[in-house]
């Protein structure tokens, strides 16, 4: 009983006496942090980024023409989308062109260096034995936007580790697979050594040095599409609007010449 009535005093006089400073210390950062921290840690580019490809800039190489130009824009073309200063081309609203002459006969001695001597058949299956099958790691998919502008800088990661990269194309660049392997072919500088319906290989070549590969600048966003003209005018030229109604008119209501069975 006596024991008992003691016990209490005690842990009153505990709790009161030791502070909580001693039990909860200020946090400090540990020197071994800061350093596995510092080590990993990348140096910024230096801005704007300058690269000598010598082709314009464009969210879509495959699915848009620059000889059509648009009629008005959803977005101001003062908005890169490669980011303010981080590029030394100026984005006109669809691309950003070259700002200096280009020698196309030097951009293709490098990289027909790159390539090296052409494939033997042996070679060749073996490559395509190892990216064909849909098990493959390399592969990069090309959707409705096609052959894309940050598409190449995928090219490039897989082409770090790997001979070759394995493309499937699918929806709307399966309608046109020659203007495909063009653009693939010019804008990353490899080439194709397989093409079966939607598959594709591209092989980077015997001499690649993923240390000198092309400086890339990425797009950080997707552009507003601008509007473009109609490719189905409604009044055809030479016509006005009342004539052409008079003649669809006329079209709608007259007999048929034969009639198709189900």
């Amino acid at each position: 009983m006596q024991k008992h009535l003691f016990s209490f005093p005690t842990r009153r006089f505990l709790s009161k006496s030791i502070p909580h400073d001693l039990y909860d210390p200020p946090f400090s950062h540990s020197p071994k942090l800061q350093k596995t921290q510092n080590k990993f840690k990348q140096d910024p580019p230096n801005l704007p980024l300058k690269s000598d490809l010598p082709f314009n800039f464009m969210y879509s190489y495959s699915e848009t023409h620059p000889s059509i130009k648009p009629i008005s824009f959803r977005e101001s073309p003062k908005f890169s989308p490669f980011g303010p200063g981080r590029l030394d081309r100026k984005w006109t609203g669809t691309s950003a062109p070259v700002q200096h002459q280009v020698d196309r006969n030097r951009f293709e001695e490098d990289r027909n260096r790159v390539l090296g001597a052409p494939l033997e058949d042996q070679e060749v299956a073996e490559l395509v034995e190892r990216y064909r099958h849909s098990d493959c790691s390399r592969q990069i998919n090309l959707g409705k936007g096609g052959v894309t502008h940050n598409t190449l800088d995928d090219i490039h990661n897989h082409w770090k580790k790997a001979e070759a990269v394995r493309i499937k194309c699918l929806g709307v660049p399966t309608l046109d697979m020659d203007n495909i392997c063009f653009h693939l072919e010019d804008k990353s500088g490899g080439k194709i050594i397989y093409r079966n319906m939607n598959i594709l290989i591209l092989y980077r070549g015997r001499h690649y040095d993923p240390n000198n590969r092309p400086v890339i600048p990425l797009m950080l966003w997707k552009p507003y599409a601008p509007i473009y003209p109609k490719l189905v005018k409604n009044v055809i030229e030479g016509l006005t609007h009342e004539k052409t109604k008079e003649l669809r008119n006329m079209g709608l209501n007259s007999h048929p010449l034969m009639k198709l069975s189900k």
